[in-house]
């Protein structure tokens, strides 16, 4: 072997070694693609507040012919807690309440015993303006129609919640206790069925004097004036106790106080409070072409109550 041949076989030996030593050479990386650029997304828009419901059908009814109230059953007051026996036989108590039961009894034969008749009947389209004079607007479904619901719902959020005490204490009405007539003899029969302590009629009256006072606070004297006068007019007709009268609207109360935390109904309260508003800057209210009979309805206070 010459001596350019073996530098030769020892060079490429060489280059052998070094590369088993330090493997492959190293390549350069491939620059990486730039990111994608972030896509811009728009917000979705919020859903708009949806109005509570007027349509009978979407709120269903309590029962037949009464809508569902705004609060669930488990949040009515429970009238036997809160309320105290009724007065027993032979006690003072009884007494007052059958003395009470006389001298408002004696305003059947006036035009506050009509009154009295009037405010029996708990039905809507009728009962939506037992108001309407103490309110100064007519009230109906179609002119003002979150009023005219938040009517029909708190009627049953206000008498739900006497059957606690109605079904506990089955106190006999008065015209059944004193064989007497009443001023709605169509309703007896049913009536006897139904407990008299407390009265559901003047739970309805005082909570809608409530509702309406905190949307028409400008009406407050006249409005609460007119709801002690709707549950008076229970024992007026003879169908109530006047004790059976206070202990009413002592859970109507109750029922407007739970219903504050109620969103739907703190909703519906201020729509129904823009539609009267509308509805008195048109002068919804004449009643002279309207045919309501305030005089009868706005009766000094002296003379009806005991």
């Amino acid at each position: 072997m010459t001596a350019r041949t073996a530098a030769r076989a020892l060079l490429l030996a060489g280059g052998a070694a070094l590369a088993a030593a330090c493997g492959p050479l190293a390549t350069t990386p491939a620059p990486a693609a730039p990111p994608a650029p972030a896509v811009a997304t728009v917000p979705a828009a919020a859903p708009a507040t949806a109005l509570p419901p007027t349509d009978p059908a979407a709120i269903g009814e309590m029962w037949p012919g009464y809508l569902n109230g705004y609060l669930p059953r488990t949040a009515w007051p429970d009238s036997r807690a809160l309320l105290p026996p009724p007065p027993a036989a032979g006690t003072p108590a009884f007494a007052a309440d059958l003395a009470g039961l006389q001298e408002l009894g004696a305003l059947r034969a006036t035009p506050r015993g009509a009154l009295a008749v009037r405010d029996a009947d708990l039905h809507f389209p009728a009962a939506a303006n037992a108001f309407a004079c103490a309110l100064g607007v007519q009230v109906s479904e179609t002119a003002t129609p979150h009023l005219y619901t938040l009517l029909r719902r708190t009627l049953v959020d206000a008498a739900g919640p006497t059957y606690a005490a109605k079904d506990h204490y089955r106190r006999t009405r008065p015209y059944a206790a004193l064989n007497a007539p009443s001023c709605t003899p169509d309703e007896e029969a049913s009536l006897s069925k139904d407990g008299s302590y407390p009265s559901g009629h003047a739970a309805i009256g005082w909570a809608w004097a409530l509702v309406l006072t905190g949307i028409a606070p400008d009406r407050a004297d006249a409005l609460l004036h007119r709801g002690r006068q709707y549950a008076q007019s229970r024992a007026i007709c003879g169908v109530h106790w006047p004790s059976d009268v206070e202990a009413g609207m002592l859970v109507g109360a109750a029922a407007v106080a739970r219903l504050q935390s109620d969103a739907v109904f703190r909703a519906q309260g201020g729509l129904a409070q823009q539609e009267i508003e509308v509805q008195r800057a048109a002068g919804a209210l004449s009643t002279a072409q309207r045919g309501f009979n305030c005089a009868s309805d706005m009766t000094p206070k002296r003379q009806i109550d005991r």
